[in-house]
């Protein structure tokens, strides 16, 4: 017999305001589902407080304690985690990770084109309206003209795969208008070749501050998290090793270890994540890979090194000058699947709005750096009248906007 379509993910709700919710997540187990599940729960805005992760070798028990918003779409979000958990048919043991053998299918990739008046916070806006939409922005070219007019481009996949249809069109032309008002002179959708994504890839120059693994925590633009300790154990099982990591706690921070762990093709068999006062946290993992634990000293130096530095440096900000213009440049790493960290759009035009500084233009693309594929951000800020903000204020709130910390 197999669990129940509605057993598979169990939420129940906080009663009351600032308590946690409890997400419940029971079906067969993979590797790298820890991952997927915990970039939904972000994609969501979710704050995770919690979790305990259990299973079998086939069968997965997970228990997320999370801080939710007044906004938060909890059917839809079920929805989803459901979505990304295996069927029920596939317990018949471990399914490791392997994406050249795996290749997602490329989602459909639409052009959406606007143009509209500017002002303050638009893009910001917009991004918003394309979240709660499940629209997911590939790449984005902005541009502003001399008579204060915006052409956005925003290339976009579908969530709900259902962009292609009329009714899903005018839903977001209606959400678009919603937002942007009589400022909203036009506003087009249509499908493009999945090759865009091809030519999304960055070819221009990227300032040493962004591509070098090697830097110093007090340089202005190389903000990191402090005091990260990741340590490997084998003495306490015989079949798993234990991944012991303390930290500060930040935005996406579960999704960044476990991300790497899939990366990895390592299998989670028993975990808890707990976060402690003044922003910090602790991370247990029992892990291992397809043939037993992580035995090789090079392969546990390499898993410890990789670890900690995505933890102590989980993304790269800088403000440049490119001649008399500014451009804030931000760069956070890929999943081997293709996948980047969501919401990083959203992050970046929210802490401009708060500090009431406009963009120019600004463009998404992806780069190799070193032996990794990034997703960097560049956008070019508008320093019209009342342009006064330092550059490492900029820097400071962008980059704490990107880690939910206050600022």
């Amino acid at each position: 017999m197999g669990i129940l379509y509605d057993d598979v993910v169990i939420m129940r709700q906080s009663e009351k305001e600032g308590e946690a919710s409890v997400i419940t997540v029971n079906c067969p187990d993979k590797t790298g589902l820890g991952c997927d599940l915990c970039r939904l729960i972000l994609f969501f805005g979710l704050t995770i407080l919690r979790v305990d992760v259990s299973t079998d070798g086939k069968w997965c028990y997970i228990v997320f304690w999370v801080i939710g918003k007044p906004t938060t779409r909890w059917g839809l979000l079920k929805k989803r985690l459901v979505g990304a958990c295996p069927s029920c048919s596939s317990a018949s043991g471990i399914s490791f990770y392997r994406s050249e053998l795996q290749p997602p299918k490329p989602p459909d990739v639409f052009l959406l084109k606007f143009c509209c008046c500017d002002r303050r916070g638009l893009l910001h806006d917009v991004t918003v309206v394309l979240c709660e939409l499940e629209l997911t922005i590939k790449r984005v070219k902005v541009s502003t003209t001399p008579d204060g007019r915006v052409m956005d481009l925003f290339y976009i996949t579908d969530t709900r795969e259902l962009l292609h249809t009329k009714k899903r069109q005018e839903d977001a032309y209606d959400n678009l208008r919603a937002v942007l008002g009589v400022s909203m002179i036009s506003c087009e959708i249509e499908m493009v070749g999945r090759e865009i994504t091809a030519c999304a890839r960055g070819h221009s120059f990227l300032p040493p501050v962004i591509t070098e693994d090697k830097f110093d925590e007090h340089q202005s633009g190389s903000h990191t998290s402090n005091n990260v300790s990741v340590t490997l154990d084998n003495s306490l099982s015989p079949a798993h090793t234990l991944v012991q990591i303390v930290c500060q706690d930040h935005k996406a921070l579960l999704y960044d270890i476990m991300r790497n762990l899939k990366d990895y093709n390592i299998q989670i068999s028993y975990g808890r994540f707990a976060t402690k006062q003044k922003r910090n946290c602790e991370v247990d993992l029992f892990i291992m890979q397809a043939d037993g634990k992580i035995i090789d000293p090079s392969k546990q130096a390499a898993l410890c090194s990789r670890i900690r530095t995505e933890l102590v440096r989980p993304l790269r900000v800088a403000l440049v000058n490119r001649g008399p213009d500014t451009e804030l440049l931000v760069a956070n790493p890929v999943e081997l699947s293709g996948n980047g960290r969501p919401l990083v759009f959203h992050d970046i035009t929210l802490a401009l709005k708060m500090l009431n500084i406009g963009i120019f233009s600004a463009e998404i693309g992806r780069h190799m750096i070193g032996d990794r594929e990034w997703e960097v951000y560049r956008v070019l800020l508008d320093e019209g009248d009342g342009f006064s903000v330092p550059a490492n204020q900029i820097e400071e709130a962008v980059w704490k906007m990107l880690m939910g910390w206050e600022f």
